[in-house]
Order: C-alpha cells, then structure tokens, then sequence
C-alpha cells in the first residue's frame, strides 16, 4: 500500500471518528430530551456501537479493501479526540435547539388546528344544538296554537254528531248484546284451545 493511500485512510478514518461522536452526542441529547426509559439506554449503545463497527468497516474496506492497520486506529482515536474538545458542545447545542425548534413547530401546527378546525367545528355543533332546541321549542309551541284553536271546533263537531252518534251506539249495544259477541267469542277460544292441545299434546 503507498503512502498516499494510508494518508487518505487515516483522513477517513479521521472522519469517521468524528461521525461517531457526532452521531452519539446527538442520539445521546435525543433520548435524555425524548425521556426514554433508563432501560433503554443500554439496548441503543448496543445498537449504535453495532451500526458504528459496521460503518467504519465499510468505509475501511471502501478505502484500503479492509487492511485494519495501527494508523487506522489512530486515525478514530484523533477523530474522536478533536470532536470532543472542539464540537461537542456546538453538536449538542445544535441538536437541543433542533428539538426545541420541532416541538415549538408542533405545538404550533396543533394551535392552528385547534383554532382552525376544532374550535370551529365545536362552535358548528353548538349552533346545531340551538337551532334544534328552537326549532323543538317552536314547534311545540305551534302544535299547542293549533289545538287551541282546533279544540272549539272540535267541540262544536262532537256536539253537532252527538244526536247521531247516541241512537248509533244504542243500537249497536242491542245487536251486540243480541247477538252475544263475548260469549262466541269465549267459545271460539276454548276450540281453538282444545285444537290446539289435542294435536300438539299427544
């Protein structure tokens, strides 16, 4: 391997020490920010020092086709060194104002639909519910004019057919007592009831 080809993987791996601590710090703010449960955290350093290997590998394969030499290793550690006294604190001020700006972002959004859709669609249902309790009220008020006003008519109709409704009724109680409706009637009753048990009580 030249020279120029180890300088180029020691850059790289220069790179992807800073990467690294790019990538932790910010995962590191978003969990402590988010509130993850403590036994959380050690199954996302799993996951992260797995993902982390597997990047550096294959940027050290893509570079030297995979030699793992000591300047690669001292290319991470100068990487990780510089980040951690030079960017660290702006990546995690960065990260926290990020969510900061998201979660302003979001509560605004949830005002805009609070005024635009929800508000409106409550002040909607409240408007039905009055017009429905006035339409109600105002019906039932009109159905009580009307039969005031339809009630001395109907008095004076009953009055009007009560000479022929007496005689009516008079004669309809002869016929029926002449012709002893509740006694077929009780009659008809106790067959259909004798049918009934002598062919679905054998």
């Amino acid at each position: 391997m030249t020279l120029s080809m180890q300088w180029l993987t020691m850059a790289v791996m220069l790179l992807s020490g800073l990467g690294m601590g790019t990538v932790f710090d910010g995962y590191r703010v978003v969990t402590n920010e988010l509130k993850f449960p403590r036994w959380w955290l050690p199954v996302l350093d799993v996951m992260y020092w797995t993902a982390a290997a597997l990047v550096v590998f294959r940027v050290l394969y893509a570079s030297n086709n995979g030699e793992v030499r000591a300047y690669v290793f001292i290319g991470l550690a100068i990487g990780i060194i510089i980040y951690y006294f030079l960017l660290s604190r702006v990546v995690i001020a960065v990260v926290k104002w990020l969510i900061g700006a998201v979660r302003k972002l979001i509560n605004f959004v949830l005002k805009c639909l609070d005024i635009l859709v929800v508000k409106p669609l409550k002040l909607f249902y409240k408007v039905l519910l009055v017009i429905f309790a006035f339409g109600s009220a105002f019906t039932i008020f009109i159905l009580k004019i009307v039969i005031q006003l339809v009630r001395p008519f109907w008095k004076l109709f009953v009055w009007m057919v009560r000479p022929v409704t007496r005689p009516l009724g008079r004669w309809l109680s002869h016929y029926a007592s002449k012709w002893q409706w509740s006694e077929k009637a009780g009659r008809i009753g106790q067959q259909i009831a004798r049918l009934w048990g002598k062919w679905f009580r054998r």
